[in-house]
């Protein structure tokens, strides 16, 4: 298929794999985050660890909009459910999202009417069809889905549709991102830039990152042979002792973002004075609400929602996998009371979570094997013994690129 077969050359990403390597420096390792959860599906999906080289690292970052919603904002979402004459909208991902007393599903179960929505248009529609009832959006995401729920703000507002209202859970990524460079768990190299995210805000926005804390940021799109650029342009800059932002991403990409889309998101939402992420916790001026002169469309405002603080259940360590500290396999219930049949976590619950992406698609790398047999353990994941070690074979990740835009995998 034009426009994603050339993404996927295998030859161009042997290439791609050869260069990384000729830029590592012998005793030295490489960590870069990447933000986004479309990217840690690619990588898992392409198995394009198997093909870095040792000393290059990838870190799973907090960018699944539906992986950093604590329990407490699910259990507000219930509550107003539970209204009366009250219908509740979300995207598929967030029913079945636990909170402390079950998910959406269970919520229905017990009697209140949440329903799957595919954009916060479709949520408008049911208000317009049901004047008698209350219909609530549940609007998540970052800077990318944003100026969707703000656009159809305008327009419930234009139409004057008093039954239609947003609770708001939108989150920014530049806060989350200096939290974590803030943090003294973690240490890294630079980053994979979210391309959705910077589709709206554009690149400028992370020039902070190389001028403040030295570290390359470079903006990557979402195919196998993007992420592996965007990692050799990374190393390219530690090499020269660059610290800067690049847009590997331009085709989609623009500089200054999307004005119209921001001009939207401004006229609409206004900064929070902080939010709760999990695995974060409270962070300044994170997430969005509604401004006070639409108010009369704030769920929040008009239900008097609780703003209830739950804890993580003890077990999940989704909290340490989404700042980066653990890796989804290192979790004590990954495989085992946590499935994407059963998530404990949100991190299992998202297509993007970083665990349900390698529960899926990267429980067999080799890497994992080869970190497994030099800490002396064969670990079982989900109830299968990974594969031996293969190490000294030819990377299978380089062919199976190949062969998915072949179409043969």
């Amino acid at each position: 298929m034009r426009f994603v077969d050339e993404f996927r050359d295998a030859d161009k990403a042997r290439a791609l794999s050869a260069k990384i390597t000729a830029l590592c420096e012998p005793g030295r390792e490489y960590k870069f985050m990447e933000v986004c959860g479309g990217h840690t599906h690619t990588i898992y999906k392409h198995g394009l660890e198997d093909y870095l080289p040792e000393s290059v690292q990838l870190v799973h970052g907090p960018g699944c909009p539906v992986c950093v919603i604590p329990m407490g904002r699910i259990d507000d979402a219930i509550h107003i459910a539970r209204q009366p004459g009250v219908l509740m909208t979300s995207f598929g991902d967030m029913m079945r999202v636990p909170g402390s007393g079950g998910n959406f599903f269970d919520s229905n179960a017990e009697g209140t009417n949440i329903r799957m929505v595919y954009s916060p248009l479709d949520s408008l529609k049911i208000a317009r069809q049901n004047p008698d009832l209350r219909v609530v959006f549940m609007a998540i995401g970052f800077e990318t889905t944003t100026p969707s729920t703000a656009m159809t703000l305008l327009r419930a507002a234009a139409e004057g549709l008093e039954n239609f209202s947003v609770f708001a859970n939108h989150v920014t990524i530049i806060p989350a991102i200096k939290a974590i460079l803030d943090s003294p768990d973690l240490r890294l190299d630079g980053f994979i830039g979210p391309g959705h995210v910077s589709t709206v805000i554009g690149c400028r926005p992370y020039e902070f990152i190389a001028r403040d804390y030295g570290k390359p940021v470079v903006v990557a799109g979402f195919e196998p042979l993007d992420i592996l650029q965007s990692i050799y342009m990374l190393m390219v800059q530690l090499s020269e002792r660059r610290s800067e932002v690049e847009n590997q991403y331009s085709r989609v990409v623009p500089w200054d973002g999307n004005q119209v889309a921001l001009k939207a998101i401004n006229e609409v939402m206004e900064l929070r004075p902080f939010f709760e992420w999990r695995g974060l916790g409270f962070i300044t001026h994170s997430a969005m609400r509604v401004r006070e002169k639409y108010a009369a469309f704030d769920a929040e405002r008009i239900f008097e929602v609780p703003g209830v603080r739950v804890a993580d259940p003890k077990a999940c360590q989704c909290g340490e996998v989404l700042k980066g500290v653990l890796k989804p396999w290192e979790c004590k219930v990954f495989g085992t009371a946590c499935t994407p049949e059963t998530p404990i976590g949100t991190c299992m619950v998202s297509p993007e979570g970083a665990c349900a992406a390698y529960y899926n698609f990267g429980r067999f790398s080799r890497k994992r094997v080869r970190e497994a047999s030099s800490a002396l353990i064969r670990p079982e994941v989900g109830g299968h013994g990974l594969q031996p070690d293969r190490s000294q074979e030819p990377v299978s990740a380089v062919a199976d690129v190949g062969s998915v835009a072949k179409g043969t995998a």
